[in-house]
């Protein structure tokens, strides 16, 4: 079994920063690509960015430019940077562990999730 836990989640203003971590408990983390998703109230939940086990990254428009995904292997932890943050970033953001790709069901392991708002 696979667990992550996402932290970071916080009230920030417009244009300010947060960083999310999620830590996970499984020793062939670095065979997994690892994914961030967020759902905003009254939406289906949406990709944000992917990192795969060699680094490669991807990223939904939303986040391109202001988002920055990471991975420390020896770690088992992924991080999103998000920087000039917005009104509409607010949401609950979720980690997830599987293969490459922007849909959820690639993605076969979640966390809990870790609220973001971001107040204008």
């Amino acid at each position: 079994q696979v667990h992550l836990e996402e932290s970071g989640g916080a009230l920030v203003q417009a244009g300010g920063s947060l960083r999310l971590s999620c830590v996970v408990s499984r020793r062939t983390f670095g065979d997994y690509t690892m994914g961030w998703f967020r759902q905003a109230p009254g939406k289906e939940r949406e990709f944000v960015a992917a990192i795969n086990w060699n680094g490669n990254t991807y990223y939904a428009d939303s986040g391109k430019d202001r988002f920055t995904i990471s991975r420390d292997n020896a770690g088992n932890t992924v991080y999103l940077q998000m920087n000039n943050l917005k009104p509409e970033d607010t949401a609950v953001y979720y980690c997830a562990a599987g293969r490459w790709g922007t849909l959820e069901r690639f993605y076969n392991y979640w966390g809990q999730g870790t609220q973001v708002t971001v107040s204008s």
